[in-house]
């Protein structure tokens, strides 16, 4: 076998390095592609991890959106579900406007939430008899009252305050000589009642009948308390009870401290009336003058129709 010369040697390697240089610079070239292309995805997969900023944006994200499945993963922040998301001061419920009369002595409350059910609203004697209350006196309507309660021979029953009643004794005196009735309505009247401390009402109901009981002079009594604007609870009628007196309610209430007007006041009781009926009025508390003349009809009405007047239960 003929071996190639030196010469022939060198121009052969020459030859196949020609030949292998392409392959060489290829495989070089996807080498450093390689690098380049993973280096950029490097770059943007650590893009991808940031959170983005929502300042200025509106709306949420779209659950395709890697920000937003990747911000839901990053420790320590959390995302409020959809049921306990807090609620705006606008949409905070509100109380709903109270529908009881805005009364000096609204209708009370059906029993209940520790309301009493032994409040009297009917005549000692039941039948067909009537008795009439007046709150809040004395005032200046109380012997304007007296005269017609004296000209129809008929008897009411007086729910007193005990500020009113130190302003004037006279008129308690004249209650009772004449034959009338005695309730106490507190001190001072304070509305509600159940929202004052047990010693607060302690006093505006136990001071109250002492009052009442000097006006009115040597064996007088108190039997009933009547409770400002309706507000009986178990609370002040147990104080009540303690100083001897029963909670004294009503049956009819012709609204009279609204000043609706002497027909609507007369309207009221005729239309509400039934025997054995308690009538709240008022002597006190402010004009009266549409109760006076309410009951210059009022009164013949009743005896028209054979109404007794009488005192409520309990007394």
């Amino acid at each position: 076998m003929r071996m190639p010369s030196p010469r022939s040697r060198r121009t052969l390697g020459l030859g196949l390095a020609a030949l292998l240089a392409p392959s060489m610079i290829a495989a070089c070239g996807s080498a450093t592609a390689a690098r380049t292309t993973s280096a950029e995805g490097a770059h943007t997969t650590a893009a991808a991890v940031t959170p983005r900023d929502s300042a200025g944006t509106t709306g949420s994200p779209s659950p395709a959106s890697p920000s937003a499945s990747v911000s839901a993963s990053i420790p320590g922040q959390r995302t409020a579900p959809p049921s306990t998301a807090a609620k705006s001061p606008s949409s905070a419920p509100t109380a709903a406007p109270s529908s009881a009369p805005a009364s000096p002595s609204a209708t009370p409350s059906p029993t209940g939430d520790g309301r009493s059910h032994q409040i009297v609203r009917w005549t000692a004697h039941g039948g067909r008899s009537v008795a009439l209350t007046f709150d809040d006196g004395p005032g200046p309507a109380t012997r304007p009252i007296l005269d017609l309660l004296r000209e129809y021979h008929a008897h009411a029953t007086f729910c007193l305050v005990g500020n009113e009643v130190e302003r004037d004794p006279a008129a308690v005196r004249r209650i009772v000589a004449e034959g009338h009735r005695l309730c106490d309505h507190t001190v001072d009247h304070p509305q509600p009642l159940h929202s004052r401390p047990h010693d607060q009402q302690v006093h505006e109901i136990a001071d109250a009948k002492q009052s009442i009981l000097r006006a009115a002079g040597p064996g007088a009594e108190v039997p009933w308390f009547r409770a400002p604007g309706g507000d009986f609870t178990a609370e002040n009628e147990r104080i009540a009870a303690d100083h001897g007196m029963t909670s004294l309610g009503w049956s009819v209430d012709p609204r009279d401290w609204a000043k609706p007007g002497a027909p609507a006041i007369v309207a009221g009781v005729q239309q509400h009336l039934r025997p054995g009926g308690v009538v709240l009025m008022h002597d006190g508390g402010g004009d009266r003058s549409q109760t006076v003349e309410a009951l210059k009809q009022l009164l013949p009405w009743l005896q028209a129709r054979g109404y007794t007047f009488d005192f409520p239960a309990g007394g």
